[in-house]
């Protein structure tokens, strides 16, 4: 497991969420929208990296996949294989919420956003998410991994010492 806890506020995690194309207020002392949360964060010798599962109340989510979990943000500056550490956020995210809900989770890519690659979302797709469509408002490609697709629930790093408490 490459990944450690953190929280929306964690100062490290905020600094490499800041360099995501998807950043709304670059500086902003949190890196996750309202709401249920759930943080990752890897260094490693080679670079870093930060996760974010959302979990947004149906009624206050405006595409069709109300009520899944949201990958709201993922950036890799070297930390690991992207797709690897995908799967690790994804079981780790099994871990802390439990049940994975009936829409499995979802994210979004911008393709204008992630020219230089032929395939946007190609870390997302080796991961195991498919393909399910593309957002009305933004026209983003939706990308979405079923539960019984996703890797059993594991803890990340310092998730135990929580847990414990």
């Amino acid at each position: 497991m490459n990944w450690h806890l953190a929280h929306r506020f964690d100062k490290q995690a905020v600094l490499v969420a800041d360099r995501h194309y998807n950043r709304q207020t670059i500086g902003s002392p949190q890196y996750m929208p309202p709401g249920r949360a759930f943080c990752l964060k890897a260094k490693a010798e080679q670079g870093e990296a930060v996760w974010g599962t959302s979990w947004p109340l149906e009624e206050y989510t405006r595409h069709e996949w109300a009520g899944a979990w949201m990958c709201s943000i993922f950036r890799n500056e070297g930390a690991g294989r992207s797709s690897t550490m995908i799967r690790e956020a994804v079981a780790a995210t099994r871990f802390w919420y439990g049940e994975p809900p009936a829409l499995g989770m979802v994210t979004f890519v911008n393709p204008k956003h992630v020219r230089e690659k032929q395939d946007p979302g190609h870390c997302f797709i080796i991961a195991g998410f498919r393909p399910v469509g593309f957002t009305k408002i933004h026209g983003l490609i939706a990308l979405q991994l079923l539960p019984g697709k996703m890797p059993p629930p594991a803890a990340a790093i310092g998730m135990n010492q929580v847990l414990d408490l």
